[in-house]
């Protein structure tokens, strides 16, 4: 199966898959890059090994590709993440932090972010893959798949943890000049040969996401990259 527009890394194991993208938001961090940051166990060891390689990120500015609708202290927040695992580990915290507000009214924290992403483009965007194929909060054949003039909108789960989200519309996705798919685990192998190597497919949400105006990346651990090799 041949990936989609997509440059693929295949690691050994998640250890080392985390460790390439720490590099990435290491050399990022550096050259005062707007980045995008999203949840899950093996994002956070790359935050924590990002902050040993690069402790001073006070050129840069965070923003997130989907939070939880959660007060930040809540262990499922997405900003409550980098906060344990990258930020708290920093000699220099980044000079802008962008978080969502998910501990306010779901839509007008979603309002509130589309206003404050527009201007911006994202240099690096970090994100995950779920194994339904549903990438930050976009999910199976949501509406806010079809979402053309909004950057963040409210959206529903349909895995937990069922609370409600805000998210990136498609549109504000596309838009980073560089994305960076990191997957690890043989439970995602299907979703990512459907993601990167299956047609663009509103029910599996990642399909859909490709950097429009610069490069997409796929950082996987061998065991998420099984199927490709079939």
């Amino acid at each position: 199966m041949t990936p989609r527009d997509v440059e693929v890394v295949v690691t050994d194991d998640d250890e080392s898959a985390a460790k390439r993208v720490a590099e990435l938001l290491a050399d990022f961090a550096q050259t005062g890059s707007e980045i995008g940051l999203t949840g899950g166990s093996t994002p956070a060891r790359a935050y924590e090994v990002a902050a040993e390689l690069e402790p001073d990120w006070s050129r840069s500015s965070v923003w997130w590709g989907d939070e939880r609708c959660v007060p930040p202290e809540d262990e499922r927040s997405n900003f409550g993440l980098a906060q344990r695992t990258l930020f708290a580990k920093l000699d220099v915290q980044p000079g802008r932090v962008h978080r969502i507000r998910g501990e306010d009214e779901p839509a007008a924290a979603a309002s509130t972010y589309d206003q404050e992403l527009r201007g911006t483009t994202l240099d690096l965007l970090l994100l995950g893959l779920g194994p339904d194929g549903h990438v930050a909060s976009l999910f199976p054949n949501a509406p806010a798949l079809d979402e053309a003039e909004r950057l963040a909108v409210h959206t529903e789960s349909k895995l937990a943890p069922f609370v409600e989200r805000v998210t990136l519309t498609p549109p504000a996705l596309r838009s980073a000049r560089r994305i960076v798919f990191l997957v690890t685990g043989a439970q995602k192998a299907e979703a990512v040969a459907a993601v990167l190597a299956g047609p663009p497919d509103p029910a599996v949400p990642g399909s859909l996401i490709r950097a429009e105006s610069g490069e997409t990346l796929a950082i996987l651990d061998q065991k998420a990259a099984s199927r490709l090799r079939d």
